[in-house]
């Protein structure tokens, strides 16, 4: 088959793909591009890619003849069954050594089956998480490739031009590791944006219902915390929503319905850290708020049934702003270790060798969850690789240390005000589980043990002697086996 002088193919002209081609023509790179409806092609042509030297192809056949040896395809349609079947189409125009990246949002154990069946074909396979939305994709996102790691030297080159740089210009892309391992870390990144998106939620009801604060109070809070340790690209997005009016004049967040959309990944996140057996409580619940917020209906009705405490202002404005925004921060410092938690039980899991410092590296920039936060959680493991939770690093432990007080004060203040803050108290309930030596579990255990001789240890005995008791003189010495998530 000839070759061609494009150095990458895209096939998946939506918005994400749109971009990041006409990205790689920014920083020189020649992209052949073919989407499914053909006339797609030659719009964005004539529109969006007029005047850049970006190749339209009409075939898959057409497309992968215009590339460079190897060949690298990258595949930017919807998650699941569209990724196989596109994969399915290009191998017959492809040979060993040519390389295919899915840079949709595919579930970690569908790239984990693709980098093993194309290896086995002699066909390089990276499975890269890509964030940042839109903007990202066009001026540069994060990137995080796994799968083939001899497909690596062939791509990140590219993939380092296009991503977002931080301030020494390290760009936010490294090989994350093999097989999924770039799809599971975008998808832990997901789960934590769902965490931040849920908490900056609940502050802003906190401070809605506390104090009356007006959008344009809120805007101005926002772009306060957002100059200090909150810094981040969502409190960023989250000023400008509270300024921006509609038509009439009036705030427009304040027309948006209250029910929430989502897309899968958060919940991809909770599920794999039940199978881990790894407590990401603040995501879960972040997933179930959404949930809960899609049963609107249901909602309004029960608010004319259920009744909270009486209404009621918080006094002391300024206090409760800073207590507010306190316990943001902390429960903030707790999705964030949860999420490492799993990534470091990911790791062990699949036999993967993840760069912990440098996935945060990757995540300062280009993505949702990018804040001036990151650099510190870089810092934790370049200090301690093997650190075993980011609560135990200082810079987390003392703020925590600092803060819990108000973020308690602020957690009552919900309490009396009655309004929902599952995310915040699961975070701070983590907490004091996490900083508690002895927990209740000994008298689960002894239950256990007690309606299904599951058996228990001992606190005066080595661990991994397991013992059982006939508790009521009526049951039997023969204990059951054990199960451990």
């Amino acid at each position: 088959m000839s070759t061609g002088s494009c150095d990458i193919g895209l096939i998946g002209l939506a918005v994400m793909g749109q971009n990041l081609v006409l990205n790689m023509n920014d920083h020189g790179y020649k992209v052949a591009v073919f989407n499914r409806t053909v006339s797609k092609v030659d719009e964005f042509l004539k529109d969006e890619a007029k005047g850049t030297a970006i190749v339209g192809a009409h075939s898959l056949e057409e497309m992968c003849g215009l590339l460079k040896l190897p060949r690298r395809v990258m595949i930017m349609v919807k998650a699941g069954d569209v990724v196989d079947h596109t994969i399915e189409q290009i191998l017959p125009y492809l040979e060993k050594g040519d390389i295919i990246i899915d840079g949709g949002n595919s579930l970690f154990t569908d790239s984990n089956r693709r980098t093993k069946d194309l290896a086995a074909k002699g066909i390089l396979f990276v499975g890269a998480g890509v964030s940042g939305g839109e903007e990202g994709a066009r001026f540069g996102p994060s990137i995080m490739p796994g799968g083939n790691s001899a497909a690596w030297p062939h791509v990140k080159e590219i993939f380092q031009a296009i991503s977002a740089k931080v301030e020494d210009g390290t760009p936010c892309c490294d090989w994350v590791g093999e097989d999924g391992a770039g799809h599971y870390v975008k998808m832990v990144h997901n789960g934590i944006e769902y965490g931040d998106i849920q908490l900056i939620g609940e502050a802003y009801q906190l401070l809605k219902d506390g104090l009356g604060l007006s959008s344009d109070e809120f805007a101005e809070v926002f772009t306060e915390w957002n100059k200090g340790e909150l810094d981040s690209y969502l409190i960023e997005i989250s000023a400008t929503i509270f300024a921006k009016k509609d038509e009439d004049g009036k705030p427009l967040v304040d027309k948006i319905l209250d029910t929430a959309g989502q897309k899968g990944t958060g919940k991809w996140t909770a599920i794999s850290a039940l199978d881990l057996g790894m407590p990401l409580t603040l995501i879960g619940e972040s997933v179930f708020a959404r949930c809960l917020s899609a049963l609107k209906d249901e909602r309004v009705q029960a608010s004319k049934v259920l009744h909270g405490p009486s209404k009621k202002t918080v006094a002391g404005r300024a206090e409760f702003i800073e207590e507010v925004r306190r316990a943001l921060y902390c429960s903030k410092m707790v999705s964030y270790a949860q999420g490492y938690m799993l990534l470091r039980a990911a790791e062990k899991e699949y036999g993967w060798r993840l760069n912990l410092g440098g996935i945060a590296l990757m995540w300062r920039g280009g993505c949702i969850i990018r804040s001036i936060f990151l650099a510190n959680i870089k810092a934790a493991y370049d200090k301690n690789p093997e650190l075993a939770n980011l609560l135990l690093d200082d810079f987390f432990a003392s703020a925590l240390n600092k803060y819990q007080g108000s973020w308690r004060k602020a957690i009552v203040q919900a309490i009396e005000l009655g309004v929902p803050t599952p995310a915040i108290s699961t975070a701070l309930a983590f907490y004091d589980g996490f900083r508690t030596a002895r927990l209740p579990a000994n008298l689960l255990q002894a239950q256990r043990d007690y309606f299904g001789a599951h058996t228990y240890e001992r606190v005066d005995k080595p661990r991994g002697e397991f013992f059982h008791t006939n508790w009521s003189g009526r049951g039997g010495r023969v204990s059951s086996s054990t199960y451990n998530a």
